[in-house]
């Protein structure tokens, strides 16, 4: 088996690039366009389907599609990664996943945005639901078989490492890229078109350019040139069930649902946060994204000297840490702490963001490499795929719960007017500030979770068997 040269973990990591474009958009994005503030609506946004909590009173209609959404993608994981791991074919288990689904997604992508009723329409909310379900799908058909490629890439801890370093850089550098979609439509709309058309084709430029990033590791790797294990002949079930009977995994999972659910709350939270709270410009959000992305890549060198004297749980501990400190702050943010700059306030989330942002970059995805390389140890037979699906099953899980419940907090304390109620505001500052608030609170339930995972077993069984 051949070595990973600095080249071919660039190959790879370009793939990561070219996904979390299209991710950090959705992310960012989806509910800001479906479900605009009031900002947003001065500056031209119309409303697509329902706004508010018109579903029992309590959820909201894209707060209810993202969540579905997120399910059915959580569901379909561990589907695709044991289709991976059984997949026999002469370009191996992950690559045929990956050159298949890439173009697919790309397109549905940017259907996603491109409802085809002008204003409130139950066509637009079945166009949202269906392509929803379709651009879920066909990420996990992406995604599943390429972090699978993680654990069977790499040889040694120093490999998985420095590869996962890579992704870590190109999936920061790919969501800060969909944090500068206004920026592009901010130019499209100063050469005369309106928001919306702007914003689509904002969206059909980025998404092009993440579709050729994804195709780049697809066509680029030999996949078995690195990786010769055989296909698992286990069912769906089986694998799922022993993947599970893993306790590490167990711990791992639940802190990861845990941070997904907070994380994903404050990321989708931000643009609001950025305009609601600091009352900033909307394009401060690409500021302060490529204001974390700089500061957490000045902690990347240090990552690998910090693993190998503190070890990679007390690592992620200080991370959550950090978070609950970084989301805290941005729930007081604004006129609670009108006695400090709103822009030092803008300055404090980044610079508090930066250190656990690169730690969760690169360390999370190694631990499942880890748990999966010694449950092969023991077990004799390589799921990786099942791993990496079951960890992203809960990932999406967590953020699933944040998608339903962030459009449900946002409104806490939104004042109810009798007047356009099609153009009404879909949250209020003090929503925005318990999303804040919620998301600190669930680092802290991270942080005490990951303190049971056993790293001291699962590195002395990889340790034994690489010599």
């Amino acid at each position: 088996m051949k070595s990973l040269t600095k080249g071919k973990m660039w190959c790879y990591a370009i793939g990561q690039l070219g996904w979390s474009i299209i991710s950090g958009l959705i992310g960012s994005w989806l509910v800001y366009f479906y479900q605009p503030n009031q900002e947003a609506i001065n500056d031209g946004m119309i409303n697509l389907i329902p706004s508010g909590r018109v579903i029992f009173g309590v959820l909201t209609i894209i707060g209810l599609i993202t969540a579905i959404g997120r399910v059915f993608d959580a569901v379909t994981d561990p589907l695709v990664g044991n289709w991976s791991d059984n997949l026999k074919s002469k370009l191996g288990r992950r690559i045929p996943f990956m050159r298949w689904s890439a173009i697919p997604l790309g397109i549905v992508f940017t259907l996603v945005f491109c409802a085809p009723i002008g204003n409130i329409s139950a066509v637009n909310t079945a166009w949202l639901f269906v392509t929803v379900l379709a651009y879920y799908f066909l990420i996990t058909c992406y995604c599943t078989p390429y972090t699978s490629l993680l654990a069977e890439l790499p040889h040694n801890q120093e490999e998985k490492l420095k590869l996962s370093m890579c992704i870590s850089l190109t999936f920061i550098v790919g969501t800060c890229i969909g944090y500068a979609a206004p920026t592009i439509w901010g130019i499209l709309m100063g050469a005369g078109l309106a928001r919306i058309p702007a914003m689509r084709i904002t969206f059909v430029i980025l998404s092009l350019l993440a579709t050729v990033f994804m195709l780049v590791p697809a066509f680029g790797i030999n996949e078995k040139d690195y990786c010769e294990a055989a296909p698992s002949s286990s069912n769906m079930f089986s694998s799922l069930g022993k993947t599970f009977k893993n306790k590490d995994f167990r711990v791992f999972v639940g802190q990861d649902i845990i941070y997904f659910f907070g994380l994903a709350m404050f990321q989708t939270g931000l643009p609001f946060f950025v305009t609601s709270l600091l009352h900033l410009p909307e394009g401060m959000t690409t500021v302060m994204m490529g204001g974390l992305t700089i500061f957490s890549l000045c902690y990347y060198p240090f990552i690998t000297k910090m693993t190998s004297k503190w070890g990679k749980k007390k690592l992620l501990i200080a991370a959550f840490f950090g978070f609950v400190l970084t989301f805290g702050f941005t729930a007081l943010s604004g006129e609670k702490l009108g006695f400090i700059p709103i822009y030092v306030q803008a300055a404090i989330i980044v610079i508090l963001g930066s250190f656990p942002q690169a730690i969760f970059g690169i360390i999370p995805q190694t631990i499942v490499a880890d748990i999966a390389l010694e449950d092969e140890i023991i077990t004799g037979e390589s799921r990786s795929g099942m791993f990496y699906a079951a960890r992203t099953f809960a990932m999406k899980l967590g953020q699933s719960l944040a998608m339903l419940m962030f459009t449900s907090l946002a409104t806490i304390g939104l004042a109810k007017t009798a007047s356009d109620s099609a153009q009404q505001a879909a949250g209020s500052t003090f929503g925005y500030r318990i999303v804040a608030l919620v998301a600190s609170i669930c680092c802290i339930l991270g942080g005490i979770i990951i303190s049971f995972f056993n790293e001291k077993k699962v590195m002395e069984t990889i340790s034994k068997y690489e010599k």
